[in-house]
C-alpha cells in the first residue's frame, strides 16, 4: 500500500518541507539577509556535487547567462523579502501572502508569455485582495510592513516563475537552479558589503542556528528541488502544482504548534486566510482545466 502511494507521500513530505522553512525565519536568530546567503551558499554547494556525482557538465548556454543572472537576483529579493516579513510578524503571514503568488502569475503571464488575459482569474484576483483586507484589518505599521514585504516576496517570485518557465525551455531546471543560485551568492555578497554587513561576526552562530541553516540549505532546498523532479516525472505537473497549494496550510499548522502563533492572530486573520486559501485552490483547478482544455483542443 504504501509502495504504491509513495511518491504522493514524498511530495506531501516535500511541501511540508517548504512549508518549514517559513518556520526556520523563526527559528534561525540571524538577519534575513544572512539567513538567505547562507542558504544560497549551502544549497549551491550540494547542487555542484550533485552534478559531479551525476557526472553533469557545468557547462551553460551563453545566451541564456543573462537572463539567468537577473532571475538570479529576482530569487535573492524574494528570499529576502519573504524573511524580512516573518521577521517583522510571523511565518503565517509570511507563507499566506507568498500563497498569492500564483495570482501575479495571471496578470504576468499574459505579458510574458503573450498568453491570453482571463476574466475568471481577474475575479480570483478580486477574492484575495478582498482576503488580505481581512486579514489586515487591524494590523499594527510593523505588521502592515510585513505584509507589504511578505507581498512583495510574492511578486517577486511570480516574475521568477514565469521567466523559469521561459527559461526551461532550452536549458534543463537543474542548471537554471544551480546558477541561478550561484548569482544570488554573489548578488547578496555584493549587498552585504555594500552595507558594511559582510563582516567577521556575521559568520558566528550558534550551534542550533548552523544546524537548522544545513537543513534549510541541503533538505529543504536542494534535496527539495531534485525530489521534485522526479515527483513530477511519477505524478505528472497537474497533481503536483495542485499539491502545492496546500503549503501555507501546513505552514500555518506547524506555527501553531511549534511557535504557538495562534495566541498572536484573531478570526480576522485566520479568516483572511481561508478565503486566500481557497481561491489560490481553485485557481489551480481552473488554470488545469483550461490546460486540459487546449490539449483536447489540439488533439
Amino acid at each position: 500500500m504504501i509502495q504504491k502511494y509513495r511518491y504522493h507521500i514524498w511530495l506531501h513530505i516535500i511541501i511540508l518541507m517548504w512549508g518549514f522553512t517559513g518556520i526556520l525565519g523563526k527559528l534561525i536568530h540571524l538577519d534575513a539577509i544572512i539567513i538567505v546567503w547562507y542558504r544560497v551558499i549551502i544549497a549551491a554547494a550540494f547542487l555542484a556535487l550533485y552534478f559531479l556525482w551525476t557526472g553533469k557538465s557545468f557547462s551553460f548556454p551563453r545566451k541564456h547567462a543573462w537572463k539567468v543572472i537577473l532571475v538570479g537576483m529576482i530569487v535573492a529579493g524574494h528570499w529576502m523579502s519573504f524573511y524580512y516579513s516573518i521577521q517583522l510578524s510571523t511565518a503565517s503571514l509570511g507563507i499566506l501572502c507568498l500563497s498569492t503568488t500564483t495570482l501575479h502569475v495571471t496578470w504576468l503571464e499574459p505579458i510574458v508569455m503573450k498568453r491570453k488575459f482571463s476574466r475568471v482569474e481577474f475575479l480570483f484576483g478580486l477574492c484575495v485582495i478582498f482576503g488580505i483586507y481581512f486579514v489586515a484589518s487591524d494590523f499594527s505599521a510593523q505588521e502592515k510592513t510585513a505584509l507589504y514585504f511578505g507581498l512583495f516576496s510574492a511578486l517577486m517570485a511570480a516574475f521568477f516563475s514565469v521567466f523559469n518557465g521561459r527559461i526551461a525551455q532550452d536549458v534543463e531546471s537543474a542548471y537554471i537552479t544551480l546558477y541561478e543560485l550561484l548569482t544570488g551568492i554573489v548578488f547578496i555578497g555584493i549587498v552585504l558589503w555594500a552595507t558594511g554587513k559582510l563582516t567577521y561576526p556575521m559568520l558566528k552562530m550558534s550551534v542550533s542556528d548552523g544546524l537548522w541553516l544545513l537543513f534549510l540549505g541541503v533538505i529543504c532546498t536542494s534535496f527539495a528541488f531534485l525530489m521534485t523532479i522526479e515527483i513530477v516525472k511519477k505524478l505528472g505537473a497537474f497533481t503536483v502544482s495542485l499539491s502545492i497549494n496546500l503549503e501555507p496550510v501546513y505552514t500555518i499548522i506547524l506555527a501553531i504548534f511549534i511557535l504557538k502563533e495562534h495566541k498572536l492572530l484573531n478570526v480576522n486573520f485566520y479568516a483572511g486566510s481561508i478565503v486566500i486559501i481557497l481561491v489560490v485552490i481553485a485557481n489551480g483547478f481552473y488554470k488545469q482545466q483550461q490546460a486540459k482544455r487546449i490539449q483536447k483542443i489540439k488533439a
